[in-house]
């Protein structure tokens, strides 16, 4: 039987099944991604002739697919975003994209190193890999679409962070890359590091996404008004938007991530109840859904030929220590002092959920530096992934459900909104008023 054919077979039924899935599975305590995970795991069991699914062998399909299955997706986080930004609307994701991210890197680093034995540079590309919360894997857990925003603390935190950090991420991987090709003497590497793979990255990031978010949200909102120029409603300018702007950032070697994100936040708050942001959310999370597929079975296939062969008991510890105590502990210390509920908090702390960016990040990272133990590293990582999205894909539901029980009208969900309500005085840290 034809290989090419029996590939068009599994991913034609897989992503026609997705059509029904999310909604079947919207109130129960079991996510789609754990179902497609199996699927490709008794998949590979069969002697079918599939594609090598191991990253390790196949390292250039895992790092071009899981890229872009992130770049669309967080395009659709950025344009379902309600929330205008600000340093204090944004407190909460920006304190998980700093504080939160920056304890998470080191103390999993220094369990790499000191329990698992690795190098310091492998100890940090794990680290940086497994430190973002996934945009992709995290939809149970963010804000709804357009027009349908729910954002509540947690939602809102969750989605702002995984749209951030994907990119926030990104100079840590290169530290690792750093630290494997020039060594550990901090004078061979820091100073470009800092200047050049943190600072600017980072800036040209957000310059270009923000530049060409402003300038797509004229073309598509303004000059209309303005002009005998066609008003489009085609969905698909979205991925043509994410395409432009991932590849233009890249070429000046700036983070293509926080560009996307940047921008769909940008074109959402330009005609912020245009129905035409609707348009756009829905066809990037279609072909999200369709490149999710494939990645969640490669991902259970990748298992199936033995992706976690190289994981020792020590690999699990470092594994469940990191997703059920490291990521939760270092969300609660960051959000130390904002005006948000103690059980908001502590959803938000754990649901930090590793996926599809972690992948992305391990690839690219050992696609540019000869790193001691990638087998090791796939181990720990592909192990750590699969704990994140089978337990937080059975308690994310009935969390949110309860969550959403519980929650009182005045509770703190907007701090701008609560500062204008009198909920709380300026400057005022502590929790919402009772």
């Amino acid at each position: 039987m034809d290989v090419y054919l029996i590939i068009f077979v599994v991913i034609g039924a897989s992503a026609l099944a997705m059509a029904w899935l999310p909604a079947w599975f919207k109130e129960k305590p079991f996510s789609y991604a754990m179902l497609f995970v199996v699927i490709g795991f008794l998949l590979y069991k069969l002697p079918l002739g599939l594609p090598e699914p191991d990253p390790l062998r196949e390292n250039e399909l895992a790092l071009r697919l899981s890229e872009l299955c992130v770049i669309i997706t967080l395009m659709g986080t950025g344009i379902k975003i309600n929330r205008r930004f600000s340093f204090f609307s944004w407190q909460v994701p920006l304190r998980l994209v700093s504080w939160t991210m920056l304890l998470s890197i080191g103390v999993l680093a220094w369990m790499a190193w000191q329990f698992l034995g690795f190098p310091v540079a492998s100890a940090v590309l794990l680290a940086a890999a497994m430190a973002p919360t996934d945009p992709v894997l995290a939809s149970d857990v963010q804000v709804g679409p357009p027009s349908e925003e729910v954002e509540d603390a947690p939602r809102f935190a969750l989605t702002a962070e995984a749209g951030l950090n994907d990119g926030m991420a990104f100079p840590f991987t290169w530290l690792a890359i750093a630290l494997a090709t020039k060594g550990l003497a901090p004078e061979n590497w820091f100073t470009h590091w800092l200047t050049y793979d943190l600072l600017y990255r980072i800036a040209v990031g957000v310059g270009i996404g923000f530049l060409l978010g402003r300038l797509l949200s004229y073309v598509l909102f303004k000059l209309p008004k303005k002009a005998h120029f066609p008003m489009t409603e085609d969905g698909f300018v979205a991925i043509a938007a994410t395409l432009l702007v991932y590849g233009l950032t890249e070429m000046m070697h700036g983070y293509g991530f926080i560009a996307v994100f940047v921008t769909g936040l940008t074109l959402k708050h330009v005609e912020k109840n245009h129905e035409y942001h609707r348009e756009l959310h829905d066809f990037t999370d279609q072909i999200e859904r369709i490149l999710l597929v494939v990645v969640l079975i490669l991902v259970g296939g990748s298992v199936s030929r033995g992706l976690l062969d190289d994981l020792t008991w020590q690999g699990v510890l470092v594994s469940l220590a990191f997703v059920l105590v490291v990521r939760p502990l270092a969300g609660f210390i960051g959000l130390l002092g904002v005006p948000v509920k103690l059980r908001e908090k502590w959803a938000i702390s754990f649901f930090g959920i590793r996926g599809i960016g972690s992948v992305f990040y391990l690839t690219f990272g050992l696609s540019k530096a000869a790193f001691m133990n990638p087998g090791e590293i796939w181990a720990v990582a592909g192990f750590t992934i699969l704990l994140s999205i089978f337990l937080h894909g059975v308690t994310a539901t009935p969390v949110m459900q309860y969550l959403d029980k519980v929650r009182r009208p005045g509770d703190f969900i907007d701090p701008e909104q609560a500062l204008e309500d009198g909920e709380l005085g300026p400057g005022q840290q502590g929790e919402p008023k009772e």
